[in-house]
């Protein structure tokens, strides 16, 4: 019993750190787009079919001075490669990036990118197919915003609905995990699905959490 005083400061104290890290997003976007009001580069969001590499590929065209990232499955690759290619976009304007697993990681595995890192950019296009939209901007002000890198939407038109407000707030709190440890809980959605009661889902998740990258 005498623990769990020691439990709730510590939950607290994780709850307004986290509170004050997200406070300052929204002035770090503010003045990314003061300083840079136009999107510098592309960020591509692979997984979702051929559209969203088509769509990249036209503004690349329409936009010489751009480049882009292609955050995709390495296996993915020469398929995007030639939607590019027919376009006439030169390869070194691209940047495959092999590393995410997840929308999660499509941001992470960006900021840990040695070339977009050296490019110091500010403002990015996310290109991604419009069901998938908002659970991507969600992240993206989080995750990129705690950088300072304001985001200009791109969606890609579609047949689908848009997916449930769950997966968005979901990937919100790992992205919000990511801000407090540098970890991503990679996996949580897998793992959740395993889960059979809230009890199994308190108490498996939490260490999940912690120790998924």
């Amino acid at each position: 019993m005498a623990r769990r005083p020691r439990w709730r400061w510590l939950g607290a104290a994780l709850a307004l750190g986290l509170l004050g890290a997200a406070s300052v997003i929204p002035l770090q976007l503010a003045r990314a787009r003061q300083q840079q009001p136009q999107p510098e580069a592309v960020l591509v969001l692979g997984g979702g079919g051929s559209e969203r590499m088509q769509r990249a590929a036209r503004l690349l065209r329409q936009r010489p001075q751009l480049e882009a990232w292609i955050s995709a499955p390495k296996q993915t690759w020469p398929a995007n490669r030639a939607a590019f290619r027919q376009t006439g976009v030169a390869r070194d304007r691209l940047h495959p990036d092999f590393c995410p697993t997840d929308t999660v990681t499509n941001f992470t595995c960006l900021l840990q990118n040695e070339a977009f890192q050296a490019a110091g950019i500010q403002h990015l296009y996310v290109v991604t197919s419009d069901y998938h939209m908002r659970r991507a901007r969600t992240i993206a002000v989080l995750v990129l915003g705690s950088r300072g890198i304001a985001v200009t939407p791109l969606a890609v038109p579609t047949s689908r609905s848009p997916e449930d407000w769950q997966r968005a707030a979901r990937d919100a709190l790992r992205s919000l995990l990511w801000l407090a440890t540098g970890r991503t809980g990679a996996g949580l959605a897998q793992w959740l699905s395993t889960l059979k009661t809230d009890k199994e889902i308190f108490l498996k998740t939490i260490p999940l959490l912690l120790f998924s990258r």
